[in-house]
């Protein structure tokens, strides 16, 4: 087939209108054209006039012709192979099963794939499956309890099950293993449009349905996925200097052994960073982010980045990516915006609180919300330990539960107020979605001076770039301290095993290698096939960049 780029139609085209489109580009009659299928659909918002964008993928008559016509013009070239190649199938009388610890996107990518391949993984999830995880969740949004062991972190899915569904990232993709990871989407549930819409999303409820999907067919294909499995300890052999990962030991005490152990670990996976670290698995720490959730009406968001087109059925809710750099050399921006959607507890310990951002599908939702965070490196952590960044953490939340009142509740700050260093006292026209409920107070001291400088700096330049965003009665809600992970369990570049303790595969955003479902289902197929090549004793032929940047999908 032939890729076809920068094919622009009106928002409101025909089919019709599309095929004349790519005729006229590749100057022939439109009944050349065999078929077609789109593999990018984006809006085109730099005119005057709106227009969506297209990259299409058309079969001719005579390829060879065009191709050798237009071979100077990089808008029309050959279609790549997109098509995922297994490094290896599992042999029958294959007796290592791998084992992945942890449910959440990364997870169940590497047990797919393992599963496709034949390799039969034991899936270890400490959280309980999706559906009951949910009812728990909700035990927290409504009746104030948490359940330190099923929440919006821990559980199958993962923290993305509470969120947006995003599935764009900003990942270096040349094997297309983000459309791998669509195409199971789809086969599991998901609207066909993900794979060519330009920042496509599924929202929490179609996510619950996928998920079950996806467990059903691990399990199909041999492989066994046990909830309620919490894993405390790592079995780890030593000689003449080397460590080699045997198995993982449960909180009942009992032990599964393999020499292949996927550590898919969420962010928020606290205890389990402090006991790989206690036993010598090499963890350092990372820089993340921190800051608060603002909402203001989805409608002067649609307004601001749409304008007359705001309200279309192919626009949907408007999104927005800010960046700030304040004075005192702190950078300011948004983070996993969330249109039409709503704001949500996620704490993960007794007397924490977390906050973070959830859409559905619809995008439908009165508000929009993003967290509006500054970064902060290791310098800032309050020791040099390695997990120190889950300390400062700690600290954060454990303030903004008590600012909250003690019961869940949230604090939160008008944004007027916010600027002008006063309390709230009432709400304006902007009202709150987060559960259980917020309490108005001042959130000067619920983040460190220099966070509180650089987003108070910030906010009047940000509603240059999107009029509205400084509105006085647009809120904060507090805090966003969960961005990504504060620590990142190093690992070699080309077997992907930790650099000091071979058979122990650190994966996905809580090994500080992904941020957010699209980058971490990557990594885990990734992961995955270093893997399969090491029990069958193979190279493995997609293991050749050295230092792999991290990347995250916000």
């Amino acid at each position: 087939m032939i890729r076809v780029s920068e094919i622009k139609l009106s928002l409101d085209h025909s089919d019709e209108e599309l095929i004349t489109a790519i005729a006229n580009k590749l100057k022939l009659p439109a009944r050349e054209i065999v078929q077609y299928e789109v593999f990018k659909r984006s809006y085109d918002a730099r005119r005057s006039a709106m227009c969506l964008s297209y990259i299409v993928d058309i079969k001719l008559k005579d390829e060879a012709r065009i191709l050798n016509k237009f071979k100077n013009d990089s808008h029309v070239r050959q279609t790549p192979d997109m098509a995922y190649k297994f490094v290896g199938q599992a042999p029958e009388n294959c007796t290592e099963r791998p084992i992945v610890i942890g449910f959440g996107p990364c997870g169940f990518f590497s047990a797919l794939m393992l599963a496709q391949m034949g390799f039969k993984p034991i899936v270890l999830e400490r959280g309980k499956q999706v559906r009951e995880r949910t009812k728990d969740t909700w035990g927290l949004w409504r009746k104030n309890t948490l359940n330190p062991e099923s929440n919006v972190q821990y559980g199958e899915g993962g923290a993305g099950t509470f969120s947006d569904g995003k599935l764009y990232s900003q990942v270096r993709d040349p094997r297309y293993l983000g459309r791998k990871v669509l195409q199971e989407f789809i086969k599991a549930g998901a609207p066909e449009e993900i794979i060519y819409v330009n920042r496509p999303h599924i929202g929490t409820f179609r996510l619950v349905g996928m998920i079950e999907k996806i467990r059903e067919e691990i399990i199909s294909l041999g492989g066994e996925i046990r909830f309620e499995h919490k894993v405390t300890d790592i079995l780890i052999d030593e000689e003449n200097g080397n460590r080699q990962a045997r198995g993982v030991v449960l909180a009942d005490g009992s032990q599964i052994h393999s020499n292949h152990i996927i550590m898919a670990l969420g962010h928020s996976s606290r205890d389990t960073f402090a006991m790989l670290y206690e036993r010598g698995v090499y963890v350092e720490a990372k820089p993340f982010s921190i800051g608060f959730r603002v909402e203001h009406p989805q409608s002067i968001i649609d307004s601001a980045r749409y304008g007359k087109n705001a309200g279309h059925q192919l626009l949907g809710a408007a999104d927005y990516r800010l960046v700030y750099h304040a004075s005192n050399g702190r950078s300011v921006y948004s983070f996993c915006m969330c249109p039409g959607g709503t704001v949500v507890a996620a704490a993960s310990e007794p007397e924490h609180l977390v906050t973070n951002g959830m859409s559905q599908y619809s995008r439908n939702e009165r508000n929009a919300n993003a967290a509006i965070v500054v970064g902060i490196t290791p310098e800032d952590f309050p020791s040099d330990h390695p997990l120190a960044g889950i300390e400062l953490q700690r600290q954060l939340e454990s303030k903004a539960f008590i600012l909250g009142g003690k019961n869940y509740c949230a604090p939160g700050q008008l944004i007027g107020d916010f600027i002008a260093n006063r309390p709230s006292t009432q709400l304006g026209s902007v009202v709150p979605s987060y559960k259980p409920g917020i309490t108005l107070t001042n959130l000067d001291e619920a983040l460190p001076r220099y966070a509180i400088e650089a987003i108070r700096e910030a906010l009047p330049e940000l509603d240059k770039k999107i009029r509205g965003f400084g509105m006085n009665d647009a809120i904060f809600t507090g805090v966003e301290t969960r961005t990504s992970s504060p620590i990142r369990i190093k690992r070699d570049d080309l077997t992907f095993e930790s650099i000091n303790t071979h058979g122990l595969y650190p994966a996905g955003e809580g090994a500080g290698y992904a941020g957010g479902i699209l980058s971490a289902a990557i990594d885990g197929i990734e992961v995955s096939e270093a893997v399969a090549c090491s029990i069958l004793g193979i190279t493995n032929p997609n293991a050749k960049i050295k230092d792999r940047p991290v990347v995250t999908d916000y």
